[in-house]
């Protein structure tokens, strides 16, 4: 389950410069300088921690043969790029699931807004006067 440390952690550079520039730190180059000297180190001198929180985690939802099943797919060169590419996967849901809701959200406030007066609801979730 543990893949390759140095794939995982080198696919995780290329979203954390952007997280940089996102925080204000507009100057690619000062990003990527932040990147390599402050969060990869840090990373990497947490990265048990994290393993050990996946454990954990598919421990508490899987039985030993889903988890036998699961480690000889990371075994293989399928699963081994899965790893690497995991970062990328995660930014590019993440970013798909906010646009989905912003292009969702008009209609569920238009329906949301008829429910609550439906109910004769104030928006704080109190009954109106009568």
């Amino acid at each position: 389950m543990q893949g390759d440390r140095t794939a995982l952690l080198s696919a995780i550079a290329a979203p954390m410069v952007g997280m940089m520039q996102q925080i204000g730190i507009k100057q690619q180059d000062q990003a990527q300088a932040l990147v390599q000297e402050v969060v990869m180190p840090t990373l990497t001198a947490h990265y048990d921690e994290l393993l050990d929180i996946q454990a954990h985690s598919f421990a508490s939802a899987l039985g030993k043969d889903d988890l036998q099943a699961i480690a000889a797919f990371y075994a293989t060169p399928a699963g081994k790029r899965l790893v690497t590419v995991q970062p990328q996967l995660a930014q590019a849901q993440l970013a798909g699931t906010q646009q989905w809701m912003q292009s969702v959200m008009p209609e569920l406030q238009g329906k949301l807004t008829k429910a609550i007066q439906a109910h004769g609801w104030t928006t704080g979730g109190q009954p109106k006067a009568r």
